[in-house]
Parts: C-alpha cells; sequence; structure tokens
C-alpha cells in the first residue's frame, strides 16, 4: 500500500487481481445490504405473526453502513474511472436486489424465458446505475481537503443520482436511500426536505463516516475530529427540529377491499374475472361502512363489457343513503382510448366521480418507442393507456377531501404536491389503489407500504392502502400502521382514519417550485467544489 495522498485524495493502491475481485465483492454485498436496509425482515410477536402485519421495517443504520462502505472506497480508488466502476458495481447489485421482483412479473406471469428476465432485471439495474457511476467519478475527482467538504461533495452527487433516476424518462426512484429512513435520526428532517432532503443527509452522514475514519487512519486527528462534529450534528439536530401542528379534520370510517384474485387469472374471463365481478360486487352491496374502497382494476373489464345491469346496480347502490365508493375500473373506448382509472360513487352526483392515472408504467401501461419486440416476448396484457390531467379534484365526501393515486403513482411527491397549492382545497387523506399481484410474495408490498409511509410523513397526512394482494392498510399521519390485512387473503378491511389539515413546510416550497431548490442547491455545491479544485 502507498503512502497517503498529500491532496487529500484517500490512498492510491496498486491492486492484484485477487484484491480488485475481493473489492467487487464487498461492493456488491454492500449494495445488497443497501436494498435489504428498505425492508429489512423483523421478528414479530406470535400475536401478530400469523397475520403478516409486519414482514419487512427500515433499518437506517444498516443503510448508512452500506453507503459509507462504497464512499471509502472511492477515496480509495486510483482514479475517477476506477471510482465510477465501482460506483456502477455497487449501484447495480442495489438496484437489481431492490426490484428484482420485476422477474416474477416478467418471468412467472408474462413467460418471458428465465435467462432473459434475469438479463433485463440486470440490464435496467446497470443503465439506471450509470447515473450514480458518474457521480462516483466526479466526487473522486472533485472530492479534495477536509473530510467535511468532501462528504457534502459526495451528498450533493448522490442527490442529482437520485433525481435523475427518479425523474428523467419518466423516473423510477423505486428505493431511494431515503426510505430506509422512516425511523431513526433523521426522521425529523422529512417533513421539511421530503425524500430527496433526507436521502441528501443520509449520503451526507454515511460519508462523513467513512471519511473521518480514513482521516483517522491517515494520522489527520483535527480533519477526523471535523467529520465526527458533523456526524454527531447529522445524527441529533434533526430530533430538534420543530414538528407539524396540523389540524383534525374529523375521523372516517372506511373499509379497504383485498379481493387475492391470483394474477395469473385476474384477466382470464373464466376463473379470475367472475371471482372478482362476484366477490367485489358483493362487498360493495354488503358494505356498511361510510366509504369502501377496492384495488386497482379491481372490475378488470370496461363498464361496456360488464354483465347487463352490473354497472347501473353499482350506480343506483350509492346514489342514495349515507355511503360512498372508490372503485378501481378501466375506462375508455377503442375510438377515445384507454385510461387506468379511479371512479367514485356518491349520493347526489350528476355523474361519477373519476381519477385517471396520470403516471403511466412503462412497458406496462405504455410502450415507449422502438420497444415493442420486448413486450411481444411476454404474454401479458398490454397497451397504451391516456395520461390524466395535473392536478385532478379531489373525491369529497363527509368533510374530507381524498386525493388518489394509483400503482407506483405513490412514488412522485411532486406530482402529489400540486393538490396543495391551496391551503382550503389541500387533500385530507392519501389514498392509493394497487395491484402488486404481479410482483411475488412479499419484497414489492413491504416497499410499496414504506413509500406510502413516507409520503404521510411529508404531507401530515393519513394514507389508504388497497391492493389485489397486499399490503392493504390504514396509516395515520405520523406513518404508523394502524389497521392492515393479511397479505394472499380475500378480506374487508375495516377502520377508521382522522383526516388532517394544514400543510408542511416540505409540500408548501414543493407545491410551488417542485424539487428545484434541491436540484440548485446541489448545483451551487458542486460549482464551489468546481471552483475550489481548479484554484
Amino acid at each position: 500500500m502507498s503512502r497517503p495522498d498529500p491532496r487529500g485524495f484517500g490512498l492510491f493502491v496498486r491492486e492484484s487481481r485477487s484484491t480488485s475481485l475481493m473489492i467487487w465483492l464487498v461492493l456488491m454485498l454492500a449494495g445488497a445490504l443497501q436494498a435489504a436496509s428498505l425492508a429489512w425482515p423483523v421478528a414479530m410477536p406470535q400475536a401478530l405473526a400469523w397475520a403478516g402485519l409486519v414482514q419487512g421495517e427500515p433499518l437506517w443504520w444498516g443503510q448508512g453502513l452500506a453507503l459509507a462502505t462504497l464512499a471509502g472506497l472511492l477515496r480509495g480508488s486510483s482514479g475517477w474511472r476506477q471510482a465510477a466502476l465501482r460506483g456502477w458495481l455497487f449501484t447495480t447489485a442495489w438496484l437489481a436486489c431492490t426490484f428484482g421482483w420485476l422477474f416474477t412479473s416478467m418471468h412467472t406471469y408474462g413467460g418471458l424465458a428465465a435467462p432473459l428476465a434475469v438479463l433485463a432485471v440486470l440490464v435496467l439495474a446497470g443503465l439506471l446505475a450509470l447515473y450514480y457511476a458518474a457521480a462516483c467519478g466526479v466526487f473522486r475527482h472533485l472530492a479534495l481537503g477536509h473530510p467535511v467538504w468532501a462528504a457534502l461533495v459526495f451528498a450533493a452527487l448522490w442527490l442529482l443520482a437520485e433525481m435523475a433516476r427518479g425523474m428523467l424518462l419518466t423516473g423510477f426512484g423505486w428505493g431511494a436511500i431515503g426510505y430506509a429512513h422512516l425511523a431513526g435520526p433523521l426522521t425529523g428532517l422529512i417533513p421539511w426536505v421530503g425524500l430527496y432532503g433526507i436521502s441528501f443527509a443520509a449520503a451526507w452522514l454515511a460519508a462523513s463516516l467513512a471519511l473521518g475514519l480514513l482521516a483517522v487512519r491517515e494520522g489527520r486527528q483535527r480533519d477526523a475530529l471535523g467529520a465526527g462534529g458533523l456526524l454527531l450534528a447529522l445524527l441529533f439536530l434533526p430530533t430538534w427540529l420543530p414538528q407539524p401542528q396540523g389540524g383534525s379534520a374529523g375521523t372516517l370510517d372506511v373499509t379497504l377491499l383485498q379481493g387475492n384474485i391470483p394474477q395469473d387469472e385476474k384477466f382470464d374471463s373464466q376463473t379470475g374475472v367472475l371471482k372478482a365481478l362476484q366477490w367485489y360486487g358483493e362487498q360493495l352491496q354488503q358494505s356498511q361502512s361510510p366509504l369502501v374502497i377496492t384495488p386497482e382494476t379491481a372490475l378488470p373489464l370496461l363498464p361496456a363489457q360488464l354483465p347487463p345491469g352490473y354497472w347501473q346496480a353499482l350506480q343506483q347502490r350509492f346514489a342514495g343513503g349515507a355511503q360512498a365508493a372508490l372503485v378501481g375500473v378501466p375506462l375508455g373506448s377503442y375510438d377515445e382510448g384507454y385510461t387506468n382509472s379511479v371512479v367514485g360513487f356518491k349520493p347526489g352526483q350528476s355523474s361519477p366521480w373519476r381519477y385517471d392515472k396520470h403516471h403511466l408504467v412503462p412497458f406496462g401501461e405504455f410502450i415507449p418507442p422502438f420497444f415493442r419486440w420486448f413486450t411481444e416476448l411476454m404474454n401479458i396484457p398490454l397497451g397504451d393507456f391516456n395520461r390524466g390531467a395535473l392536478p385532478q379534484p379531489t373525491f369529497d365526501w363527509q368533510g374530507q377531501r381524498l386525493a388518489a393515486t394509483i400503482c407506483y403513482e405513490n412514488l412522485y411527491s411532486e406530482e402529489l404536491a400540486q393538490q396543495f397549492l391551496i391551503d382550503a382545497k389541500a387533500p385530507t387523506i392519501l389514498v392509493n389503489v394497487s395491484n402488486l399481484g404481479w410482483f411475488g410474495e412479499r419484497l414489492a408490498m413491504d416497499q410499496h407500504l414504506q413509500i406510502a409511509r413516507l409520503r404521510t410523513l411529508e404531507f401530515d397526512r393519513p394514507f389508504l392502502l388497497a391492493t389485489n394482494t397486499g399490503r392493504t392498510a390504514i396509516m395515520d399521519h405520523r406513518g404508523r400502521v394502524t389497521h392492515a390485512a393479511a397479505p394472499h387473503t380475500a378480506v374487508a378491511l375495516h377502520g377508521q382514519v382522522q383526516g388532517r389539515t394544514g400543510i408542511t413546510p416540505y409540500a408548501w416550497w414543493l407545491a410551488r417550485w417542485g424539487q428545484w431548490p434541491m436540484a440548485l442547491l446541489a448545483l451551487v455545491l458542486l460549482a464551489f467544489a468546481w471552483t475550489r479544485r481548479k484554484r
């Protein structure tokens, strides 16, 4: 091993092949740890384990340890090219493990050959990892001097990579590191800076740990003390931040329906379609709750394709009395196009309320240009859907304003924030309807639940999550799961939810400026770092 680089780059190491392989293995294991930290399996009390109420919980320190490993190995790399490669290996492992459940949708339900499905997951992870590879290469080039400053540069670059993955080319920010900090010392930041802000803080924390330890190893005690002080400040200061003090909008009794229609039968007219129409039809007719909610495409046919009188019976069921329903159903026609929608029925309305999904899933709800050959390899009912507008009206019922999203739309808080521009019209309850049956037994369900929980903290709102196979749950405005249905069971989940009023600092600035403040913060820091390096 060579002597420390006097300019503060870290250690230059001429690696043997065996050393390189060992470092690559460490990076991939660290990436897998970061993926696991988003929904770490926990042992539940026997009274709860039978229901599967909690299968995976965020592990904030696991995420920090994983990213600190990357930051330390980047500082010890021989140059920007090696740093970029190390960042790419770490991120590819992290992302492939995070959304490895895509294999199930493509192979088990899509009929794509297993090797091709594995390759598709790896290619997607590898392509998205290029954002982080570029960030790691630039970090190796710019991170000079004191570890406190170097950690800040790392956090700025990581933030830009997270934002690029989550927002460019339709965006797929599933598994961002901020989701690992739902419970931990950084949680108090969420109502102020949201997902990307807490991801920035988490990256700063991890890099401070790694670079502080490297400073100790290199005998730079003063630098190590500075990094240690920053580490403590990041750990403890967020706990002192004031939290939102919104008001109560009253309570609402709700029923969330989980039909558990097998995914391989869901669109089969002889099995799953009949099961869905019968089970959801009975539950909607029999429910006594003021509001009943079904999952995404609970009725898997267009209204005109439903059995005679079915749609009219639903409308009549909620035309009077004191009950309402939100029902997932596709809408449209061949001439006007189709939408993935939620229809709202309530007394006194001249026509049903509707929400049309805005953020469509690539390869699922629209086919990107030049990729139709890929979708034709799978046996999945795919098509091109029309996009809904932004924002769309809330569903107003019994003093509550409910804002709906469908499937992975709850990833995009910048889109949801458009509902919070005017305090008097802001939603009091958030609702997401999904069908996670495409993605296997547990992992996608747990991650989807953590996404919803983080939205509750960003906006200080309760969240209703209705899914086909799980996890169907009711969360309060503090991200706590108050009611949950056992996964893979047909069940009607009854519970009470308290609506909330008021606007969090994050919702206020996000509604007006989007994510630009976070992007500008990172760009200013990098411009300063670039100028500093040239000097």
